[in-house]
């Protein structure tokens, strides 16, 4: 894979992310559950360079499970160091969500801070 030109920086592989801090409480409803926050890091492995970003989760608890916010927030941390791809990051996220509360109802919006001129949103899954 090319790689920019400059400083480069060194980053963490995938396999680092951290699903074993992801944990759940039951609860089992109807309503629609969003989660957000403008406080996701991970590294952009072309450059080196941090992506910062929004994150939305929307989901259904109809597997029974809610995920417990403090074990997400620990989640999201473990990607800072991670090089993975915004679009990955996005997909990831779902995967592992997607498994851990046991629904199909889920998505996942990713929006990243502008870089070189561009903005980028990523969605996975779907919750009607």
């Amino acid at each position: 894979m090319p790689k920019a030109t400059g400083k480069q920086f060194d980053f963490l592989e995938k396999k680092h992310i951290q699903t074993k801090y992801l944990e759940t409480f039951d609860f089992k409803s109807e309503q629609q559950i969003t989660i957000e926050t403008k406080e996701f890091s991970a590294v952009c492995p072309f450059s080196g360079l941090p992506d910062i970003g929004y994150i939305k989760i929307d989901y259904y608890p109809d597997g029974g499970k809610c995920i417990e916010l403090k074990s997400l927030k620990y989640y999201f941390v473990s990607f800072r160091n991670v090089g993975i791809y915004q679009e990955a990051v996005t997909k990831k996220i779902y995967e592992d969500l997607k498994n851990i509360l046991n629904t199909q109802r889920i998505r996942i919006i990713t929006t990243y801070n502008t870089r070189g001129g561009f903005d980028t949103t990523c969605r996975q899954g779907e919750i009607s």
